[in-house]
């Protein structure tokens, strides 16, 4: 009797044991950065990044991304992810969700543009009147907020077409089945290097900076904090400059781009973006 009593008293050790392991488990924690490039090169860029972030924080990291920008964009909305690499949080109903700006890239600001293939006949913006324009999707800030904000300034009506992410918006312009193009200057340029396309440009916006690191409320404050220093230690890193390097390639970016803090300062012509923003694009 005693024997089965000392057993028993083990095993309810070991069950308690476990469930206390069980509830200081790691959490795994998402991260959705926007496709500003077809699915496979996004994850081709952002994979190893992940990685090697998760592997310096000790903190576990997945990427989780969506068919389209919309699709990415759809998870962060409905709090299925704790990190985004996003410029689509900005607008006043969005910022209450209490998305924190940590980091970017150190890139120069970007532009809204409306493009056109090189050869076109089309050299004005007026000449676009019923024709078909192809963006990213309909979250896109610079590449297709800003630009259709333009146009509907100018009352050019224009038929929207959406690529699903900015590659599919250039391949649609390529292929003939649109007369132009609605993106962001710096995406466009990288498309055009990688292959070997040239375009006129009709119009460009005020400059933009690039997308935000961003961490939700669900992150634990330590988490936070190792998960940024791995970024921006990336660059110090022979490992994470080589990684920086390579994934740089991949999209046609220079290599000597790294990851910066940021106080979200940087984003004030985000907001203001939507404070005069015809309501359709709000």
């Amino acid at each position: 009797m005693l024997c089965q009593l000392r057993c028993c008293l083990c095993a309810a050790i070991l069950y308690l044991s476990s469930l206390g392991a069980a509830a200081n488990e790691a959490p795994t924690y998402r991260f959705s950065p926007v496709n500003q490039y077809d699915i496979n090169l996004t994850a081709a860029y952002w994979n190893p990044i992940i990685n090697y972030v998760a592997d310096k924080s000790g903190v576990h990291l997945a990427l989780k991304i969506g068919r389209t920008s919309a699709d990415t964009t759809s998870y962060v909305l409905a709090q299925e992810v704790e990190f985004a690499f996003t410029n689509h949080l900005f607008a006043p109903e969005r910022e209450k969700l209490g998305w924190k700006v940590f980091g970017r890239r150190n890139l120069a600001p970007v532009s809204g543009q409306i493009v056109v293939p090189a050869d076109s006949a089309i050299t004005s913006l007026a000449q676009l009147k019923g024709k078909d324009i192809a963006f990213p999707g309909p979250e896109a800030l610079i590449a297709y907020k800003v630009p259709m904000a333009h146009l509907i300034e100018q009352k050019i009506d224009i038929n929207v077409i959406f690529g699903g992410n900015q590659n599919g918006a250039l391949g649609q312009l390529a292929a003939g089945k649109v007369q132009a193009v609605g993106g962001n200057s710096q995406l466009i340029d990288s498309y055009a290097q990688r292959e070997n396309k040239k375009f006129r440009v009709l119009w460009s916006s005020t400059p933009y900076h690039d997308l935000a690191l961003m961490a939700s409320g669900k992150v634990k404050p330590a988490d936070l904090k190792a998960v940024a220093k791995a970024f921006f230690e990336m660059k110090d890193d022979p490992q994470g400059r080589e990684i920086l390097r390579q994934a740089a390639q991949k999209i046609s970016l220079p290599g000597d781009i790294f990851f910066i803090a940021s106080d979200g300062s940087e984003y004030v012509n985000y907001r203001k973006f939507y404070q005069s923003a015809p309501l359709s694009l709000r």
